[in-house]
């Protein structure tokens, strides 16, 4: 199983990214689609945070009040150790529940937090979609609908750019849509050839 981790800061473009190297049939475990599943009604990860909350912070619905519980783990560190320490090893078990069952050549692992959740050590190759800093408080805040200063503050909290560039293989500059097509066709065929050449060995 030769794994490729994608990461990048909020609004750098890995999802632009994953999706071009999907249609080439890699299958994609995605970090922010289990973490939505192991909180889902009915999930022992969203029992227990409700157990240690309260029920206020359950919609109508029964499922999470997602922007309730940002606001208390963003004020409260040891809230946010608590939510982390409770949901890091369950999406971790799942991702590599995910990745073990993955039949294509490689497969892409996405995880916007793969260098501060310590997560590289999954992969064996790691792309990182890299851009300017400006342009991604500008694209949060016109996707998340957020002010200048939230949207910094998301910055904050992740790895800078530096961290990123440091633990990346390979780096796609999201500036230009039609060059990072281009970009992620080369990659594709290089990670062919690397899963190819690790199942070899």
């Amino acid at each position: 199983m030769y794994v490729v981790g994608l990461t990048g800061g909020i609004a750098s473009g890995k999802t632009t990214v994953a999706d071009m190297i999907a249609a080439q049939g890699i299958n994609v475990v995605d970090a922010d689609i289990v973490a939505r599943e192991v909180v889902a009604v009915g999930s022992d990860g969203l029992a227990q945070i409700s157990a240690h909350f309260g029920s206020s912070i359950l919609l109508d619905n029964g499922s999470l009040n997602r922007g309730l519980l940002r606001d208390k783990i963003f004020s409260d560190n040891a809230n946010k150790q608590w939510l982390n320490d409770l949901l890091h090893p369950m999406i971790r078990t799942e991702l590599l529940a995910q990745l073990a069952a993955s039949d294509s050549l490689y497969t892409l692992l996405v995880v916007p937090l793969l260098v501060e959740n310590n997560l590289t050590t999954l992969c064996d190759h790691v792309l990182v979609v890299d851009v300017a800093e400006q342009v991604q408080i500008a694209r949060t805040i016109a996707r998340d609908n957020v002010s200048v200063q939230q949207a910094s503050a998301i910055l904050q909290s992740q790895a800078t750019r530096e961290q990123r560039l440091a633990a990346a293989d390979s780096v796609i500059v999201n500036n230009d849509r039609q060059q990072v097509s281009k970009d992620a066709a080369v990659l594709h065929q290089k990670f062919l050839e690397l899963a190819a050449a690790a199942m070899a060995d």
